[in-house]
């Protein structure tokens, strides 16, 4: 019986702890069982706090007894991604300088989500410095797709995405930088959103102003994603980029997407795309109108997208890890080494000319959604490649040039600052998940989720469980 806890979603939980048909030491003892029987299996949540989740269970369920009033995520089970500093709990950034690596206090993140009444049951598995889409370090190896254990969960929130989809947890957070919080939900079958810059506040930073890089919530329905990012979003002192947001409302229900108008584009500007993604998302394509929505195959121009990603990512590499780099460059991978180098490589003329870009491409793009509510397009450009593999060497028979060249169909987005969601639409040839991304103009989250509710009802995905949480 308690396991079958970990199969409700995060809102049917919440309501189950609200109304007293389970206790908070009942749904964290369900989960941390769970994680004891799975995690082996995928390697997903590799530090884990047993006691400290059980005694913040017991907290949860005396402040219930009181009558009190209780806070959002009252008595949730959560994991947070190894990049986020939790006060007491190992946290290493998946680098082995860092294995034994305790914070002294929490990140912006931690600290409003913990206040929010969620209790953390350990951190989630992350690749060096979150550099990549493949969740793999030398501290605790690498996270296992758990659809297909020899293959990737995808980075760099690859843990959290695996936990959420093993019903290790309910709830789990993220960051994204170039696809972090799209390309392992896509791979895992669950649901992740990338906010527009701002909504979602973090911090420390050594970049506050940098607008790039966001955090955000993952969760295998709307519902559960928007319960999470409706604790997670806010204006706070701590971020200055924060200062545009407002708290994001849980309560309204979600509207009928009817009519609302996609734009459709299959390859994002002529990316290659693996056959397997294209096959199942040309057959998705159906579920689209089928939710009442409008599909018209159409794209903005990106042109600068990579460009503007590239240089912005070097220039936040040798920002946030030159100090790293200095004292212990030697142990770090080889591809955060070289993204440092060419970030410290950069010229004023490259990062005026990267400023210009974006400025031209956030124009079109606010001119291309007067036209249309969403763009479609693929989250990911290959399916899960063999664990063994860094990156993939080809797309659809086009040769990479670099680990993160395969991920455009992401970071092409992220140029954008436009926020983006990724729901899982269909299964490959492979039976492997392939993830659908819709794109919407800045602070229109509310209508990514609806219309990721609206497909979701359709595929019925959010019920279906891989091998290891069967």
């Amino acid at each position: 019986m308690r396991d079958g806890l970990c199969l409700l979603s995060a809102v049917d939980q919440a309501r189950a702890l609200r109304d007293g048909t389970c206790s908070a030491r009942e749904l964290v003892t369900a989960h941390l069982e769970r994680i004891e029987r799975i995690d082996p299996l995928v390697n997903a949540i590799v530090t884990r706090t047993p006691e400290r989740a059980l005694a913040a269970a017991d907290e949860a369920d005396r402040l219930r007894a009181r009558g009190g009033d209780l806070p959002p995520l009252h008595g949730l089970p959560i994991a947070h991604k190894d990049l986020q500093d939790t006060a007491g709990v190992r946290t290493t950034y998946g680098s082995p300088a860092y294995r034994e690596h305790v914070p002294v206090a929490d990140s912006l993140q931690v600290e409003r989500l913990r206040t929010a009444g969620a209790i953390m049951v350990g951190k989630t598995n992350t690749p060096e410095w979150g550099a990549g889409s493949h969740t793999f370090n030398q501290v605790f190896g690498a996270t296992r797709n758990p659809w297909d254990t020899s293959r990737s969960a995808g980075g760099s929130s690859g843990g959290a995405a695996v936990a959420l989809a093993c019903r290790m947890v309910p709830l789990a957070d993220g960051s994204d930088l170039g696809g972090s919080l799209r390309n392992p939900p896509a791979w895992s079958g669950v649901l992740g959103l990338r906010p527009t810059p701002g909504l979602v506040p973090h911090g420390p930073s050594e970049a506050p102003w940098v607008p790039f890089a966001v955090e955000g919530p993952m969760a295998r329905t709307a519902a559960d994603l928007a319960l999470l990012l409706g604790a997670m979003a806010g204006r706070h002192a701590r971020d200055p980029l924060s200062a545009r947001a407002a708290r994001f409302d849980v309560t309204a229900p979600f509207a009928d997407v009817s009519g609302r108008r996609v734009a459709w584009s299959p390859s994002l500007g002529g990316l290659p795309i693996d056959r397997a993604v294209r096959d199942t998302l040309a057959a998705a394509l159906p579920l689209l109108t089928a939710a009442g929505l409008d599909v018209s195959e159409d794209e903005p121009d990106l042109s600068g997208a990579d460009e503007v990603f590239e240089t912005w990512r070097a220039f936040l590499s040798a920002t946030g890890l030159g100090d790293e780099y200095d004292a212990r460059g030697g142990a770090m991978k080889a591809t955060v080494r070289a993204e440092v180098e060419r970030g410290r490589a950069l010229t004023s003329s490259a990062l005026s000319r990267a400023t210009r870009l974006q400025a031209e491409l956030a124009e079109r793009m606010r001119v291309f959604f007067e036209r249309y509510d969403y763009l479609a397009c693929p989250v990911t450009q290959v399916e899960p490649f063999a664990i063994e593999q860094e990156y993939p060497a080809e797309v659809d028979g086009h040769a990479m040039g670099s680990y993160i060249e395969w991920m455009r169909s992401n970071s092409r987005i992220s140029a954008t600052l436009c926020p983006a969601i990724s729901v899982p639409v269909g299964f490959s040839s492979s039976d492997l998940p392939v993830g659908l991304q819709l794109v919407a103009s800045p602070f229109r989250e509310r209508a990514l989720l609806e219309a990721a509710h609206a497909l979701e009802s359709r595929t019925r995905l959010a019920d279906r469980l891989p091998p290891p949480a069967r």
